[in-house]
């Protein structure tokens, strides 16, 4: 398959640099649209706030590198869109700022790319949605595991902005018959926090009910966004973006009873499944994850 024209939002971030690094090892070239530089020579920084409609839609038509100007006519549209620009979590930015800047670059960004013709679309949703992570208080959810068709009911803002990006993307594939997949992306670890933060995480299964003890290697997220990009014609999906096992030294089934003995386990588990369930993943795009935790942490 030859690599893609990829317009990436948010690509300076914790998550998008991870992901860029392997989109462009697989073959694919890269513009990355942020309001931060990337620290990576073989992508380009475009300086663009995603809130302005005005300009998304010019960046979404921007030359890759700035030597483009050597080509005989003006670039198109990308054949990729991958939007991860946000306020990453509540707390930065007062709610109403959070809601407001999330769900307003999610729809400028969708908006653009589905009118330049753009057929494939990836948003970054999150685990947030699922509404244990940043609710008030001890509470639970409703079932387990945490799939793609759960009821998901947030407390809080941010969640609140990436439950209604879903909606509009659901809407602006139905409108224009392109495919757009959200991924609801667990707990971010980058390579050198396995060594700072998994130590309480397996130590402590409490500290982790938050995240439905569960986590996504960034590098690993770069690989469901290149699988994403290689499954056409699916239309508008949802999928948990989140590695294979339990952060846990207990097995599955035995952390869920001791830490939520009242909430219902709707289907069978894997001894070591992860709560929050990348089966649809790994049936449908093919991921098989390449840095499962147990490589880098000593029990």
């Amino acid at each position: 398959m030859p690599g893609k024209r990829i317009a990436f939002t948010g690509g300076s971030g914790k998550a998008g640099r991870h992901a860029i690094d392997y989109l462009v090892a697989a073959g694919h070239s890269v513009l990355n649209l942020d309001l931060v530089p990337l620290d990576n020579s073989s992508v380009y920084t475009l300086k663009t706030d995603v809130t302005d409609g005005g300009q998304v839609f010019n960046a979404l038509t921007s030359h890759f590198k700035s030597n483009g100007y050597t080509d005989p006519s003006p670039p198109g549209p990308p054949d990729v869109v991958i939007h991860f620009a946000a306020y990453p979590r509540n707390m930065i930015a007062p709610d109403n700022e959070t809601f407001r800047a999330n769900i307003l670059s999610t729809y400028n960004v969708i908006e653009a790319a589905c009118k330049l013709g753009v057929k494939k679309i990836i948003i970054a949703s999150s685990e947030t949605t699922y509404g244990v992570c940043c609710a008030l208080g001890d509470v639970d959810f409703h079932s387990f595991p945490l799939e793609e068709d759960y009821d998901v009911d947030p407390m809080d803002s941010y969640a609140l902005s990436k439950v209604c990006g879903e909606k509009t993307a659901r809407t602006f594939a139905r409108r224009f018959q392109v495919d757009i997949y959200a991924l609801r992306i667990g707990n971010v670890i980058e390579p050198h926090e396995y060594a700072t933060k998994f130590p309480t995480f397996v130590d402590i299964p409490a500290a982790r009910k938050r995240n439905a003890w569960s986590y996504i290697d960034a590098r690993d997220l770069g690989q469901i966004c290149d699988l994403c990009i290689k499954k056409d014609g699916l239309g508008f999906q949802v999928f948990n973006a989140t590695n294979d096992t339990i952060t846990t030294k207990m097995p599955t089934m035995e952390v869920l009873k001791s830490q939520c003995p009242n909430v219902p386990i709707t289907r069978e588990m894997g001894e070591w499944e992860a709560p929050m369930s990348n089966r649809k993943i790994r049936e449908v795009l093919g991921f098989k994850q390449d840095h499962d935790w147990r490589k880098y942490v000593n029990l």
